[in-house]
């Protein structure tokens, strides 16, 4: 007779129970457990899959496997659920890992906004705004501050990278409807946190069709100063990690670090051929040394299709080698890119 251990939901390992086939009810689970193993013997096999006598005790390598799968997918479920608790967008957040044994980030707070350290301001209150009835028409944000106009009607970016965007503010007597709030209403695509099979650990991926140039999401994580940036730099390039995002609109002054607080950008891979681009934002907080990053699609992005920007982009879309001691993301040591595109310059930074 087949048996099997039995892990009771909201009971501790040691109530643990062997049971035969005919007792368990859950035929979902057990069709997972046969992948699981299916899978695991077909990666030690090469690809060969192997089909067990089922009178057989199960190799204990094997049983290791499927019990860390199944404890992996407990907590990557749990940390799905707790990353859409936490988001305060439309779109919702999943996560998916059929390529190995990575859990959840150990070390990784979900924020929706920045996060200043201490000593640094943000003025989250503008001090003026729009009296528009109609913002496509009128003398609007854009216009006060000398700029265009940032989308068209189909809520699509029609300005050209290093144009700043300044969106309609908390003191504009337009409503929630108004055309120029777009980046302030966060990401309204649902989005997928997945482990690449690539070794560029996790990545993103949209679950539906993203238009050409569409506001996709923000980037956001601590505000810390140039010099801490320097300092965290050094550490990063011994893990070989980097989360830093100059904000370098005007100035040089203040950087954007996600390795700690971020959002979902914090797992966007690079790519020398990148399907998102990076803009300036301005909404209540005018003060241009300390600019919102927004994503926007660079073309038409089917689901299924990872979500990538350059790490040498800047807002102006500069990618020569001039500006690479100025990148978003700093770098300072060779990190071979693997982004596979035709494209490729070979290296990250």
């Amino acid at each position: 007779m087949e048996y099997y251990l039995v892990k009771w939901k909201g009971w501790p390992d040691s109530t643990n129970t062997w049971e035969p086939l005919q007792n368990l009810k859950c035929p979902l689970l057990l069709q997972q457990f046969s992948n699981d193993k299916h899978n695991y013997l077909s990666r030690v096999k090469k690809g060969k899959a192997i089909t067990l006598n089922n009178n057989k005790t199960l190799k204990p390598a094997i049983a290791e496997y499927i019990v860390k799968k199944a404890k992996q997918r407990i907590a990557l479920q749990r940390w799905q659920d707790e990353l859409n608790r936490r988001k305060n967008h439309k779109g919702m957040i999943f996560v998916e890992n059929t390529v190995d044994l990575e859990g959840p980030p150990s070390d990784f707070y979900y924020i929706n906004e920045y996060k200043p350290t201490p000593g640094i301001s943000l003025v989250n209150e503008a001090t003026f705004g729009c009296s528009c009835t109609d913002c496509f028409f009128e003398k609007c944000c854009p216009a006060e501050a000398g700029v265009l106009l940032a989308y068209n009607k189909n809520q699509q970016i029609k300005i050209p990278p290093g144009t700043p965007i300044y969106e309609c503010n908390s003191r504009c007597q337009c409503g929630p409807d108004c055309p120029n709030r777009i980046v302030q209403k966060g990401t309204q695509y649902s989005l997928c946190i997945f482990r690449t099979s690539n070794g560029c650990g996790w990545g993103v991926k949209t679950l539906v069709k993203i238009k050409r140039m569409s506001f996709v999401m923000e980037y956001v994580g601590e505000v810390i100063t140039s010099e801490e940036a320097e300092r965290r730099g050094q550490l990063y390039d011994n893990k070989g990690i980097t989360y830093l995002f100059d904000l370098d609109y005007e100035s040089d002054e203040f950087t954007v670090d996600a390795a700690r607080y971020g959002n979902v950008s914090h797992f966007v891979n690079h790519s020398c051929d990148p399907n998102l681009q990076v803009f300036n934002v301005f909404i209540d907080n005018l003060d241009t040394r300390l600019p919102r990053i927004a994503l926007f699609s660079t073309r038409t992005i089917n689901a299924g299709e990872e979500l990538t920007f350059d790490y040498q982009m800047k807002g102006s879309g500069d990618t020569s080698s001039d500006s690479v001691d100025y990148s978003p993301a700093k770098k300072r040591v060779r990190t071979v890119c693997r982004c596979g595109a035709v494209t490729c310059r070979g290296y990250l930074n």
